[in-house]
């Protein structure tokens, strides 16, 4: 059997030698959309880091393609095929559209112009205008840029940090969109949101951290049927799905 796309091993990981998640194992499989979802606090933006390589795990080990990729810095992350795209600062405003997918596609090389033609064709909106600003942007836009950027190097992976934060639902919508037709081309999604009933919706599975620890992982559309999981984190207040904990079952680390 061939490995997992991407496997984080019992992952432990946080700042200043205190631990925020606690051996958290997770894996993505080639062309799956993972969403991370839980209470603020709850270590998800952490763990995304920590597999990216922007925070060195006290313990555990994390594999790409079954290789230990578990030290590598991002930069190296990124030529292996890992791509991260976080909440805040993910474009450079003062650059123009193209500008801005071309700093994306440097280790592409003289490669990078045409590469980025390519991606400029899966963003119309930013195909019109490519000598714009990207301080310009809108929100939705400015997101749709950060993607295209991740995009550059045709990675095999992606990680978002909060994708959505701060967008109107119909952006919120576009966006989403746009993750289901990356993910159909064949690139793995691994997502932490907040807004996780639209998340969860595209998810080929879902993954509840809670404390640092994963509480329940199980298919996206389970989880959005599940009255635990929609109670607590769904926003969805039946009195009679008021649970005494999220079941552990389905899940790890």
């Amino acid at each position: 059997m061939s490995p997992a796309l991407f496997e984080a091993m019992e992952i432990s990981a946080g700042y200043g030698g205190a631990d925020i998640i606690h051996r958290v194992s997770l894996q993505i499989d080639a062309g799956e959309i993972v969403t991370i979802i839980g209470p603020n606090g709850a270590g998800k933006s952490t763990f995304l880091k920590a597999a990216f390589g922007l925070l060195r795990p006290s313990h555990g080990m994390t594999l790409l393609r079954g290789i230990d990729v578990t030290r590598l810095r991002p930069p190296k992350m990124v030529a292996a095929g890992v791509s991260f795209v976080p909440q805040l600062d993910n474009v450079f405003p003062s650059l123009s559209i193209r500008e801005n997918l071309e700093m994306g596609g440097y280790l592409a090389g003289r490669h990078a112009a045409a590469r980025a033609d390519e991606v400029l064709a899966m963003f119309p909106e930013l195909g019109r205008r490519p000598t714009e600003h990207a301080g310009r942007l809108s929100g939705g836009q400015r997101q749709a840029l950060a993607l295209g950027r991740a995009l550059m190097l045709n990675p095999v992976l992606l990680m978002l940090d909060e994708p959505t934060a701060a967008l109107s639902p119909l952006v919120r919508n576009d966006v989403f969109e746009r993750l289901k037709a990356i993910r159909e081309s064949g690139v793995a999604i691994l997502i932490v949101e907040q807004n996780a009933r639209e998340a969860l919706a595209i998810s080929d599975r879902g993954v509840v951290l809670v404390a640092g620890s994963v509480a329940l992982e199980q298919p996206g559309v389970e989880m959005l049927a599940n009255p635990s999981v929609g109670r607590l984190f769904l926003g969805l207040d039946d009195p009679e799905a008021v649970p005494a904990a999220i079941p552990t079952s389905n899940g790890g680390g």
